[in-house]
């Protein structure tokens, strides 16, 4: 009796014994990878040259001989870890950066601790990034720099940037939300319902792995199946697997949230959506976008579940600059730091258009 259902039985021992064969491959490039971790993420060489508190700013180390008098901050999130624009040499951002010219700091927000949980967005943008600005401008003999930021940082860089015009010479805001009347993504329907201030009050900080699974329910099947079972399919490359080991090393990379920054972020912005309105305050001083006269390039990335289009695209719109510029890609939110477009399309267009707007 043939009781094989129409099953190739030689075929499927072929392929189980084949899997066994890439699993023993992956368990040693994994063992390999416990060593090179540390020296390929975040490994553009950089000096640390300020610190306040728990923040760090970085400065890197310039790699042409005369790169842009005009420097660049890069302001990111707070929910991840700024290393993703140097997630590994052969994706890094900023090396890109560097390699055409630009001089280039970062900010590095460290891990809140209890004792941080009273940091408002007020220390973040006017005390933090202000003072990182002001040692920028000393350090360098300038007046202005070049602004640049990510996500949840290019909303902070942009309301520095109304209450501090004079010392921006060019704005770069990145898959950044600003307009949060938006349905298009569903972090944006949760965040107008979320009961922040129970939450805040009973965390104080807000655990980083909490935000993470947080995230990860906005796409479960993609985010928590469906990217484990892809990447069976480059288990037996070493290349592949040290790139999905260094993104997902970042992606759990997360670090506590200060309570009453988030409690801020979620009820001034995406429950009263008040940087819009024009209502939104730091330090008691009124975040006004007619503020902004400096050139001002918006980048958005078409396939964005995190910050969509639509929560980024008004800005352009809601400024004073006669000269805006706005970029969109192909990508997802992460893919326009790492992904192969990063390097050869979007970095360089991004970097060009800073070179051509600083000399």
């Amino acid at each position: 009796m043939n009781l094989n259902f129409g099953f190739d039985i030689e075929k499927s021992i072929e392929e189980v014994f084949d899997m066994q064969k890439k699993l023993v491959r992956t368990m040693g490039y994994m063992l390999e990878m416990s060593d090179v971790k540390e020296t390929e993420v975040d490994a553009t060489p950089k000096d640390l040259v300020y610190t306040e508190d728990k923040m760090k700013l970085y400065h890197y180390k310039p790699v042409i001989k005369n790169p842009c008098s005009t420097p660049v901050l890069i302001v990111y999130a707070l929910v991840n870890k700024q290393y993703v624009v140097d997630i590994q040499q052969d994706r890094s951002m900023v090396k890109k950066m560097l390699e055409m010219g630009l001089d280039v700091y970062i900010i590095d927000w460290g891990y809140p601790t209890q004792e941080d949980k009273y940091l408002t967005m007020d220390d973040y943008i006017d005390r933090y990034i202000n003072n990182s600005v002001n040692y920028i401008l000393e350090e360098n003999g300038i007046d202005e720099i070049n602004l640049l930021g990510i996500c949840q940082g290019g909303t902070f860089s942009t309301i520095y940037s109304t209450l501090y015009p004079e010392k921006i010479k060019n704005l770069i805001t990145m898959v950044t939300p600003i307009d949060f009347s938006t349905n298009d993504a569903l972090l944006f329907r949760w965040g107008k319902h979320l009961n922040i201030d129970k939450m805040v009050d009973a965390y104080g900080i807000l655990p980083g792995n909490m935000m993470n699974v947080s995230f990860n329910m906005l796409k479960p099947f993609q985010l928590t199946v469906d990217k484990y079972v892809g990447v069976l399919e480059h288990i037996d490359s070493k290349e592949k697997m040290k790139n999905f080991m260094h993104m997902e090393k970042w992606i759990y990379d997360s670090p506590d949230q200060a309570g009453e920054t988030l409690r801020q972020f979620v009820k001034d912005l995406y429950q009263d959506n008040k940087l819009i309105k024009g209502e939104l305050e730091i330090n008691g001083k009124i975040v006004n976008l007619d503020n902004l006269d400096m050139p001002l390039l918006n980048v958005y990335a078409e396939y964005d579940h995190l910050v969509p289009p639509a929560a980024s695209k008004p800005l352009n719109d809601l400024v004073a600059s006669e000269d805006t510029t706005t970029y969109s890609f192909p990508v997802g939110h992460i893919g326009m730091f790492v992904s192969s477009k990063s390097q050869k399309e979007i970095t360089p267009k991004i970097t060009d258009w800073i070179l051509e707007h600083s000399e």
